[in-house]
């Protein structure tokens, strides 16, 4: 059997790659679950400082859930369907969503169902030209189960992601910038040299410092405005004492002694 997870770390990051082109990278129990613990074990890996995921083949970021085992859950009643099926999607989502380095999506085709939510869920993406979004539950006779329905509108705006969601239409990489679902768009060619280029140009700065950001956003994102602020200043707190923030407050006033302001 094919290792469902590809790994690879070159200069301090991490790609991660989904790796069943045969079934469009369809999001299964096993590649679901050795994501899940890949992800646990590169979260305190000094040696990792960003990850970027994507898609094994040519044609697909990841098509979404897979269906067929998906059908065999619903099969066996709703309680499995949401244990084996609802919830597992739902952990992926929400681990990538609150790591804490920066995850890139290179999304190089089909991102569809699961695989858009992926998308919605990390905290910065880059689409080829090639690829192509949907939300194509709706078809099923359902909902997105992965984060979909809370994600995309935060992401996009009620109505924009509602005639997404209840239409099921695939989308450009085009309209996904447009809409927020992701950061650049690329020539195919350019897309892993893009991640790459984002991700040198994140971890160039304190890991501590990014690592504090990342949390204040996720976190403060859902909250009122007050509450958001109390968790920007817990994170502040954190880093005011350690050496990271001193040093580039000194290195800051180095310079700063050196130029013509005063």
């Amino acid at each position: 059997m094919n290792e469902p997870i590809l790994s690879e770390t070159r200069d301090q990051v991490t790609i991660l790659t989904l790796n069943r082109p045969e079934k469009l990278n369809a999001l299964n129990c096993a590649l679901i679950d050795r994501l899940l613990a890949i992800l646990d074990r590169i979260e305190t890996d000094n040696a990792v400082r960003a990850v970027i995921l994507t898609g094994a083949g040519e044609r697909a970021f990841s098509a979404g859930a897979d269906i067929h085992e998906f059908s065999q859950s619903v099969a066996k009643g709703t309680d499995v369907a949401l244990r084996d099926f609802v919830m597992r999607g739902q952990r992926l989502t929400a681990r990538l969503e609150a790591f804490r380095k920066p995850v890139i999506a290179a999304v190089n085709g089909i991102a569809f169902g699961g695989g858009c939510e992926i998308a919605e869920a990390v905290p910065l993406s880059i689409a080829s030209q090639s690829a192509s979004f949907a939300k194509p539950e709706i078809r099923l006779a359902m909902p997105p189960t992965f984060g979909g329905t809370q994600r995309l509108p935060r992401l996009a705006g009620r109505k924009r992601a509602l005639e997404l969601l209840l239409t099921g239409e695939p989308f450009s990489p085009e309209r996904a910038l447009e809409l927020g679902l992701v950061n650049q768009v690329v020539p195919h060619e350019d897309l892993m040299p893009a991640a790459f280029g984002l991700a040198r140009r994140i971890i160039s700065h304190s890991p501590a410092a990014v690592a504090s950001i990342l949390t204040a956003v996720t976190r403060g994102l859902n909250q009122s405005i007050a509450e958001g602020l109390s968790v920007e200043a817990e994170q502040f707190a954190r880093m005011a004492p350690t050496d990271d923030l001193r040093e580039a407050l000194s290195a800051w006033r180095g310079r700063r002694n050196t130029s013509r302001y005063p």
